[in-house]
């Protein structure tokens, strides 16, 4: 076994200098150095040998070992500087070569649709203000005109929290107290605001409705203020966000903050009123509600509704952008596929 291992020492320093490159010196460290290497089995092999043989060969085994690891990591030193000289020599930079550019991010669809609706109100006249999203029942409700058992509190679908009266707003419109209290000047200046935000509802989620979406409210308080002011300036509105051409409607409808009260809708601009799919073939596409502020709720903004006068509206930014793309599932907003989002 002695002569093995001499014969193995000379076949394993020869066999290691013709090694050229990082996989074939993995292959001899492993051959021989390894768990079932060359010199590990025959140290394993000891208790073959004659008592008296035995520690002259393990010591000259572990020798043996030592200088083979020795032997190894000097040419692994070699083996890397070759390699790396190799490398640097075959995938040299070309410097006139043009940079390659760095991929970046983009704005989500929602939020692109906010700042188009930013820029067409602040042209008109509006400013942002922003509100809190975790509002008191008082606010969000019964300043509104909506007083507890009302049965106007069934339109929303409201989260609770574990704090008695404290909710996440359904809406925007406990904004419109808010605003009135900080900017109206104790009921003694006109306002004229938009109040853009995420609203909660606690419904089931489809492809026409979500927990949590975008709203744009809108306030405009002043002396004199009348409809025909409230229909002009969203007629004004729907033809800038969706053409010079956009025909308007208005339809009748109720919330308990506006008297009287109206749905808004635009001439579906992908048929030109003919009927599609997207307008389910009526021609027109709901794009807001809106009406005459209620005198309750413009007194509980400190305002004396007999001096004083002004419209509301809401849309929402997701249902706009989904109108204006074709989308049919408002899921696609929150579901962060950048399939989708890369598409905007």
């Amino acid at each position: 076994m002695l002569e093995q291992l001499e014969t193995l020492h000379t076949g394993a320093l020869s066999e290691l200098e013709a090694v050229k490159d990082s996989g074939a010196l993995h292959e001899w460290e492993s051959k021989y150095l390894g768990g079932k290497g060359g010199v590990t089995l025959l140290l394993r092999g000891i208790g073959q040998l004659p008592k008296e043989q035995r520690a002259d060969f393990g010591k000259r085994a572990n020798e043996v070992r030592d200088l083979l690891t020795e032997a190894y990591i000097g040419r692994e030193k070699l083996v890397h500087e070759h390699e790396l000289a190799r490398d640097l020599e075959e995938g040299q930079i070309d410097v006139t070569l043009p940079g390659r550019e760095r991929s970046v991010g983009g704005l989500h669809p929602s939020t692109q649709t906010l700042r188009e609706l930013y820029a067409i109100w602040a042209d008109m006249g509006f400013q942002v203000y922003r509100s809190r999203d975790v509002e008191d029942d008082e606010t969000n409700f019964s300043m509104l005109n909506i007083p507890p058992h009302h049965p106007a509190r069934d339109m929303w679908d409201t989260f609770y929290t574990t704090t008695p009266g404290v909710i996440l707003r359904t809406h925007t419109s406990p904004g419109q107290i808010r605003s009135m209290h900080e900017l109206g000047g104790n009921g003694t200046q006109p306002i004229r605001v938009i109040l853009p935000g995420m609203c909660y509802r606690y419904e089931h989620i489809t492809t026409r409705s979500e927990m949590q979406f975008h709203q744009l409210e809108g306030v405009a308080i002043g002396r004199n203020i009348r409809m025909t002011d409230l229909k002009g300036t969203v007629t004004a509105f729907a033809r800038r966000m969706f053409g010079a051409n956009a025909a308007v409607r208005f339809r009748a409808s109720y919330f308990p903050f506006t008297e009287p009260s109206m749905e808004i809708d635009v001439e579906c601009f992908l048929c030109g009123g003919q009927g599609c799919k997207v307008c389910k073939y009526a021609g027109w596409l709901e794009i807001a509600g809106a009406g005459m502020m209620h005198p309750t709720v413009l007194r509980n903004g400190g305002y004396d509704p007999s001096q004083w006068s002004g419209f509301a509206f809401g849309m929402g930014p997701e249902r706009m952008a989904m109108l204006k793309h074709g989308i049919n599932d408002i899921r696609y907003f929150w579901g962060n596929d950048l399939r989708f989002l890369e598409q905007f």
